[in-house]
């Protein structure tokens, strides 16, 4: 069983109902940043205010980045353009989804003095900047969340299943994590099976779970799994589709040569195939221990100075259970029986995440909290709609929180 958009909820209460993301401005992001500062739309920062240190002589430009209807990556990409610099010279500590606003930190790899609030793209702000060493991925504590809830038939139902989940959530990973097709794990699981053919095919005619919207291109997918001729292929994928055209291109003029039609693919995106397949593991885990009230673990993490779970440091004991993003150098004992038995299912082993055929994928194996905190949880009714207020540590998904109240593709409890 691979993702299908359905999860076990951690709270029984009948669900609000009600839409969300109807339009960017009902999903607000505020970054937390590493020293605690909840960055606020429309606000400015210098490095002073955020706790930050500021270096006269540092190499990067660190800014506070405000965007509507973008997501991050493209958000950088269109101020590289307008800088004349290419994307790899920015980094960011989180990456935030396209229908929302949003506010992070980032920085650019730029030796001279540039005003960054010079950029004039639509949707985008520059909420402050100072030179500095960079920032990093993962460098953020989580997100502060303010997100509407459009037509909810039930509201009142709200503060029961706040009460009921007590400042906490399941930690699944959210649908992103799966692609928007949603066989990023059949791919993933195709490449630890050593099947890059099988893998190459799915990611370029794959329909998965239906929701790719581009007729032209759900038609370029069909056309090209019943002819397999990939240079007419070519004609038919749009140019926005480049992954897809790099491997086309490549297989039209090496048939065959699958694997190394895979490597022309950014490592972040394949990397992302098997990450799935853990994600697919850590989830039906997940819903195997919600089912039997189970949260034992080998493994627990302690808070942190904000509250959140600090996964690095493991121990016997501890407040927060963890569960295994399974990789090759994963304990036995640590793994569990859940995760032994979604691996089961899946017919795979932990052996197999080294992928020695293609060993830039490999993934020796990480922690992750089963149960993640929620802060500063709270509800209200504004102009008929409900607005909901938390805190997530990062890597936590607010989609999956969000189903929590509005269970409109939550399993059966």
């Amino acid at each position: 069983m691979l993702f299908n958009g359905r999860m076990l909820t951690l709270s029984r209460h009948a669900g609000t109902g009600g839409a969300v993301k109807l339009s960017p401005d009902d999903f607000v992001v505020k970054e937390i940043t590493s020293s605690g500062r909840v960055l606020q739309p429309d606000t400015k920062y210098d490095a002073a205010s955020l706790g930050m240190e500021e270096v006269p002589d540092g190499k990067h430009i660190t800014f506070v980045l405000q965007k509507r209807g973008w997501n991050t990556i493209d958000a950088l990409s269109a101020i590289a353009k307008k800088m004349g610099h290419g994307r790899k010279s920015f980094a960011y500590c989180g990456s935030k989804d396209k229908k929302s606003v949003s506010v992070q930190l980032a920085s650019i790899f730029h030796a001279a003095d540039f005003d960054m609030s010079s950029i004039r793209i639509s949707g985008i702000s520059i909420n402050g900047q100072w030179r500095s060493n960079g920032v990093e991925l993962g460098q953020d504590l989580g997100n502060a969340f303010e997100v509407k809830v459009s037509g909810a038939q039930h509201p009142e139902n709200a503060e029961a299943i706040i009460a009921e989940l007590g400042g906490r959530m399941p930690n699944y990973f959210g649908p992103q994590r799966f692609g928007e097709r949603g066989n990023n794990a059949a791919i993933g699981l195709m490449i630890l099976a050593g099947d890059f053919e099988g893998a190459v095919m799915e990611y370029l005619t794959g329909i998965g779970n239906g929701n790719e919207k581009n007729e032209k291109v759900r038609e370029a997918r069909r056309t090209l799994k019943e002819t397999l001729d990939f240079s007419a292929a070519l004609g038919q994928f749009p140019r926005y589709m480049r992954g897809e055209r790099k491997v086309l291109y490549h297989l039209s003029k090496y048939p065959g040569n699958y694997a190394n039609a895979l490597r022309l693919l950014p490592r972040g995106t394949a990397m992302m195939f098997i990450h799935a397949v853990q994600s697919q593991i850590f989830n039906e885990e997940l819903e195997e221990r919600i089912k039997n009230g189970d949260f034992k673990s080998a493994a627990y993490a302690a808070r942190d100075f904000y509250g959140f779970p600090d996964a690095e440091r493991a121990s016997p004991s501890g407040e927060f259970p963890l569960g295994v993003l399974v990789g090759y150098d994963s304990k036995d004992e640590e793994l569990g029986s859940y995760a032994k038995a979604a691996m089961e299912r899946m017919q795979i082993s932990k052996e197999q995440f080294a992928i020695k055929p293609m060993p830039e994928l490999a993934m020796k194996g990480a922690y992750r909290p089963l149960i993640a905190p929620v802060r500063e949880l709270s509800c209200k009714s504004v102009d008929g709609q409900l607005l909901l207020c938390f805190s997530l540590p990062k890597g936590s998904y607010a989609t999956v929180l969000l189903e929590e109240f509005t269970k409109n593709n939550s399993a059966e409890n």
